[in-house]
């Protein structure tokens, strides 16, 4: 060590070191070494030090003040460090880290990890607030601390985004096919987690997922992906069958009987001919088919409910139908999230209104007028098939279940 190393050494040794460590801090973060630096509950050793650094008596109390304006002053005037505090900081500790260039270095690194799935979400309106979420939350940054780490991670999800909604894949698959791996979608994967609340913002629920397996299974179902063939299922009552197919048989034997159906995907997967009937009523509650088969029995007209957001066997029964040139009516309940049910089953089946239009929702609010309704609740979505049911929906504020008509619903089965 140099005699002026040595020097600068006893003037700001480890007594002193906290304000060296202030200092460089300062430096550091782009930050001038001016005003005042303050160490609270300072030591008799700290306030003595100090003392002998500045000629001067510290002041009485537990803090310990120092100006660096002094201190730099001091140490070019005395020769131990000509250049001032910088230049003792830098002797002292080593060279000094540029903190604002290597957050914006990370930034970058960060803005390139994002890159590929802010391609796969550029233009898809459904998912913007949940990419802005993402950022709010820091949830992506939880499942990977790094971007070298998070980069991977999210050009995986990013490819599975880019197949969703499906027609109806398995999640296995999915998952082989975008990621490498038939496990990086299976729940608690951190892919699998990511994805899981896009998948929820698609399907219109919450993003951050509520952890219970139907939870899970329900939303991966509302854009087209199964656990697996036996878990997504689909309710029907009255939907014609034929003597030939083992599903045929299924349902003729079923309407028979004026009793639902409850088909599993691998039924409905394994049945690759149409399914024939002129006309389909499609329902968004379990309780219709339940009272349709109470009330009418083997009279009830086809019938089929979609039990909220279409499972996979959901939407593979309405394409089956669809295929046999079937004429769709959908009611649904009239709440907003009842609206969002009927637009994504509208925008692939192309139903007609079944007493789900303006006209339909004022004459339930004029029918119960002793019904104390809950108000709307969630954010307004579009009703294409009706433009006005929306702007009446907003106008009153009311929610209508589906169960609160079902007199008139029956009418129409019974037809």
């Amino acid at each position: 060590m140099s005699v002026t190393d040595a020097r600068l050494q006893r003037l700001l040794g480890e007594p002193v070191a906290w304000l060296v460590r202030r200092a460089r801090d300062r430096l550091e973060a782009g930050r001038p070494l001016t005003g005042t630096v303050t160490l609270p509950a300072a030591t008799q050793e700290q306030r003595r030090a100090v003392e002998r650094l500045t000629g001067r008596t510290a002041r009485s109390g537990a803090s310990l003040s120092v100006s660096l304006t002094e201190v730099d002053r001091i140490l070019r005037d005395s020769g131990a460090a000509p250049g001032g505090l910088a230049e003792a900081v830098t002797r002292l500790t080593g060279p000094l880290r540029d903190r604002n260039r290597e957050r914006a270095d990370l930034e970058a690194e960060w803005e390139t990890a994002f890159a590929s799935l802010d391609a796969a979400v550029a233009g898809r309106d459904e998912l913007a607030q949940w990419r802005a979420w993402l950022d709010a939350t820091g949830v992506v940054r939880r499942l990977a601390p790094d971007p070298d780490q998070a980069g991977p991670l999210l050009a995986q999800a990013a490819a599975v985004l880019r197949r969703l909604p499906s027609r109806g894949i398995p999640i296995g698959r999915l998952a082989a096919e975008c990621c490498g791996d038939a496990h990086a979608l299976d729940d608690g994967r951190p892919v699998g987690t990511l994805v899981l609340s896009a998948v929820r913002a698609l399907a219109g629920l919450p993003f951050a997922a509520e952890g219970t397996a139907d939870s899970r299974r329900a939303a991966w179902a509302a854009v087209g992906v199964h656990l697996d063939e036996l878990s997504s299922l689909a309710l029907c009552l009255g939907l014609p069958g034929d003597t030939r197919t083992a599903l045929g048989r299924t349902l003729a034997s079923c309407r028979e009987a004026g009793q639902p159906t409850v088909l599993t995907l691998r039924q409905l997967r394994c049945h690759d001919e149409p399914l024939r009937a002129a006309g389909v009523r499609i329902c968004e509650n379990p309780v219709v088919v339940a009272a349709a088969a109470d009330e009418l029995g083997a009279r009830c007209q086809p019938l089929v409910c979609v039990g909220g957001q279409p499972s996979t066997a959901g939407w593979r029964l309405l394409e089956l139908l669809a295929a046999g040139g079937a004429v769709f009516g959908y009611h649904g309940d009239f709440d907003w999230g009842g609206v969002r049910i009927a637009g994504a089953v509208h925008n692939r089946m192309k139903w007609r209104p079944w007493r789900y239009d303006h006209v339909a929702y004022q004459a339930a609010v004029a029918a119960h007028p002793l019904v104390v309704f809950s108000g709307l609740a969630g954010e307004p979505a579009s009703t294409p098939w009706d433009p006005e049911l929306a702007a009446v929906m907003r106008h009153h504020s009311l929610r209508i279940e589906e169960e609160l008509t079902l007199d008139a619903l029956l009418q129409d089965l019974s037809s």
